[in-house]
């Protein structure tokens, strides 16, 4: 409607514009006049410079219309009652109508963004965001209570608590975890994402300190080992001390004074044989319980280099090949991409897969399809994972939650450390080890590198 009166509006002017030049023609040449072609001639432009005018009104309108856009000055406003007729006025409330829903529009974002600055600086978390050259651009209260850091402008000025975090954090990709113990009263677990905005690049952190938690599940842990001590201990010196007093009863029944020094009857002597046997066993196992323990706390900081999966799996399987042939247990293999790498400590990892398929061959004794499979798939950024799959009776929901217990055996010769091992030996490989298992179908133990 606007248009088609701005554009009835110049071709009236334009057409009054001909008729004046074209009557001050005819009357200058039909009829020899001057003064009246004269006065049509001026009125000719006159209404040339009010044409002007009147698209250079609508061409003003338009450009401080865009240039309010441009500038995000929503403030301006255009006058609704213009003198130049009904078009106009049009025009001007449709740009009034659209100012006011940019308007709008920037308040709706402006009330949105209040609310997530309130949401992020009130959550517990600690988030900081920082650009490709170390600018802070959000910094929440958790992180400076966290932190401690007077006049945190730049991610390298969380050096002054740490450099080695620093240096940790600059070296995270994009969706990796970390924990980091800063001091006895910090231990952080710090996660990170990667934005584009602005035309910049963007580094999210999200940080917690779980110290309090840690406390609370290192006293736990200390329970439950305790318990477990307690137990192991109680149930080999028990025997003992009750059978050390069954032996002193022997020799104050069986035995007698002669003249060549004490003589014990053949019964005694046979009984206190069998007790020096079972005191000698019994404590021979509490030797080889100790020593179990000794080596769940005495673990190595891993020795880590790159090397291709494949050759990891080919010594595994060398490894174990007398052992599979005995046990009639076939393994089949696959690593996805075929040149894929591992940055590990290879005698570490070597144990907990053979850990891992001697538990899985086990399990498969009484089973008539006896396959293990071993694969291997790379994750991109998120690393890349191995798993030892069979098909054995799988492990009941209940014992599923405590295979990884130090000292806790679903078999009957189980010692209960393998799994625990292999699980702390890939928490120092900043990875995870982790187990699915449906009975009688399948079971799936996972180890996660980042």
């Amino acid at each position: 409607m606007v248009y088609k009166r701005f554009s009835l509006g110049v071709s009236l002017r334009i057409f009054g514009i001909i008729i004046s030049i074209y009557l001050g023609l005819w009357l200058y040449y039909s009829h020899d006049l001057w003064l009246a072609p004269a006065i049509l001639g001026l009125i000719a432009l006159i209404q040339i410079g009010e044409m002007i005018y009147y698209v250079n009104s609508i061409n003003h309108k338009l450009a401080r219309f865009l240039d309010s856009i441009r500038y995000a000055d929503f403030s301006s406003s255009f006058t609704s009652d213009s003198k130049m007729g009904n078009s106009f006025r049009e025009v001007n409330n449709s740009f009034n109508e659209v100012m006011d829903v940019f308007k709008q529009t920037r308040a709706e974002k402006e009330e949105q963004m209040l609310f997530l600055q309130v949401i992020i600086q009130h959550i517990n978390t600690g988030i900081i965001s920082f650009n490709d050259v170390g600018k802070i651009g959000v910094i929440n209260n958790a992180a400076k209570h966290l932190l401690q850091i007077p006049q945190f402008r730049d991610i390298t000025d969380l050096g002054k608590l740490s450099p080695k975090l620093l240096a940790d954090v600059m070296e995270m990709k994009p969706g990796q975890r970390i924990s980091k113990k800063v001091n006895p009263s910090l231990h952080l677990i710090i996660q990170s994402t990667s934005l584009k905005m602005g035309g910049q690049s963007w580094t999210l952190l999200s940080l917690q300190n779980i110290n309090a938690e840690l406390q609370s599940n290192e006293l736990e842990a200390w329970q439950n080992l305790t318990k477990v001590l307690r137990h192991e201990i109680m149930n080999s010196i028990t025997p003992i001390s009750s059978l050390v007093e069954s032996l002193r009863t022997i020799l104050d029944e069986d035995s007698y004074v002669q003249q060549e020094g004490f003589l014990i009857k053949r019964d005694g002597f046979m009984d206190m044989q069998e007790g020096l046997d079972t005191i000698a066993n019994r404590s021979k196992g509490l030797v080889n319980f100790v020593n179990a323990y000794r080596d769940y706390t005495n673990i190595p900081a891993p020795k880590k280099v790159t090397m291709p999966v494949r050759q990891l799996f080919e010594n595994v399987l060398n490894l174990m090949k007398e052992d599979l042939k005995v046990s009639e247990v076939k393994i089949e293999t696959k690593i996805h991409p075929t040149d894929l790498e591992i940055h590990c400590d290879p005698d570490q990892i070597t144990m907990i897969l053979i850990n891992l398929v001697k538990n899985a061959s086990e399990s498969l004794q009484s089973q008539a399809d006896r396959t293990i499979w071993l694969s291997s798939i790379g994750q991109g950024d998120l690393g890349l994972m191995i798993q030892v799959e069979d098909s054995g009776p799988g492990i009941v929901p209940e014992a599923l939650e405590r295979i990884f217990v130090p000292f806790y055996s679903t078999k009957k010769t189980g010692s209960g450390i393998g799994l625990a091992i292999s699980r702390q030996i890939m928490n120092l490989h900043k990875g995870s080890l982790q187990v699915t298992s449906i009975p009688n179908e399948r079971t799936v133990f996972t180890m996660n590198f980042r």
